[in-house]
């Protein structure tokens, strides 16, 4: 039973959810009314540009999946922030949770958290992805580059305790030093028969053994798993190699799963459209081809978003009329009624959002 629970029912509404959580954390609790916070307890620098934080969070933390990702809010300059991050290791016995955050140039909110200590409180929502192995026996590729490593660690680590699942791992970074995890990826490999590991490094000499320097091509998969059509693809990473490797793999291997963690690219639009927000009464001019996320932004909105890239549904809104256009496979949408996601859609013609 949630800690709160007694609590919340004996105080009702003599004591609101702010007024809970606010003296909570005057008395260096986590608890919280209705809300999931978790305190960083450990720090660890995994690459030149990632850290890994590992957080305790309170009994409103709904567990996750191997390969699932979770929103993370925090304040930063006194303004809340969320994006999605991916769980790096299978669920503990502890509870603990691994989450592993690359700084990226401008990212306010990735600067902070990797300027993080422990005792730092942070928020998070709900696990989501679908990006899970299921239980039993399974043979698996996983093709991973930069950050997409993040999910694919967490499978990796997951074999452990499925004892009829094999996989090969094969890790994308430029730079030796830019590779996340690539210790306790070895030491895995050792104590795992079962995973064979391949890191490839584009922009630096080799040295180390199981290292290539290949782009991804249908030679190298020849190579690596010349029994393609008898195992499932899992790739994350930039949306140009996730492209490259759906490419190569669809209808070949037995099934193929992507996640790409690159926002959409802009697509080619001319002129301004009007943008009606149907629940906060207000008309904007948007440009055309733009994300409506960014789009409203720009404007100085704020509507509510985690992960930016068309996975968690956070940005998910009703289209009451007009056309949208997603971004990531150029889909139109124009039934009323159907949803948008804002931060991968753009306006195609003036249109009206429930929002």
């Amino acid at each position: 039973m949630n800690s709160l629970s007694s609590p919340a029912r004996l105080l009702g509404a003599a004591v609101s959810a702010p007024v809970f959580d606010f003296w909570s954390r005057q008395f260096g609790s986590i608890q919280a009314w209705d809300r999931c916070l978790a305190r960083v307890v450990a720090r660890q620098q995994e690459s030149a540009n990632a850290v890994s934080l590992t957080l305790q969070p309170n009994r409103r933390f709904g567990g996750f999946e191997p390969g699932q990702h979770v929103n993370l809010t925090a304040e930063v300059e006194g303004v809340r922030v969320t994006r999605s991050y991916s769980f790096t290791q299978p669920p503990r016995a502890d509870g603990l949770l691994r989450l592993t955050i690359k700084q990226v140039e401008g990212g306010k909110l990735s600067t902070a958290l990797c300027a993080l200590r422990p005792g730092a409180v942070v928020e998070l929502g709900e696990a989501y992805g679908e990006m899970n192995l299921p239980q039993g026996p399974g043979r698996y590729l996983f093709l991973a580059a930069g950050s997409g490593i993040t999910p694919l660690m967490s499978l990796s680590l997951a074999l452990e305790q499925n004892p009829q699942a094999e996989a090969t791992l094969v890790y994308w970074a430029q730079q030796r030093a830019e590779l996340c995890y690539a210790e306790e990826l070895r030491q895995l490999a050792a104590r795992l028969p079962r995973l064979r590991l391949h890191f490839v490094l584009t922009r630096e000499p080799l040295r180390l053994a199981g290292e290539l320097a290949r782009r991804l091509d249908a030679g190298l998969l020849e190579t690596l798993a010349p029994d393609l059509d008898a195992l499932q693809v899992y790739a994350c990473g930039p949306r140009g190699f996730v492209d490259q490797a759906r490419l190569l793999a669809q209808g070949r291997a037995l099934r193929f799963h992507g996640e790409a963690f690159t926002p959409p690219a802009l697509a080619p639009g001319g002129g301004s459209v009007r943008v009606t927000l149907r629940a906060s009464g207000r008309s904007l001019d948007v440009p055309s081809g733009v994300p409506l996320l960014a789009a409203l932004e720009a404007q100085g909105l704020r509507p509510e978003s985690g992960c930016r890239m068309g996975l968690c549904n956070t940005c998910a809104c009703r289209l009451v009329e007009g056309v949208g256009q997603n971004l990531n496979n150029g889909e139109t949408i124009s039934e009323p009624g159907s949803e948008l996601r804002i931060c991968t859609s753009a306006a195609r013609s003036d249109l009206t959002l429930d929002l």
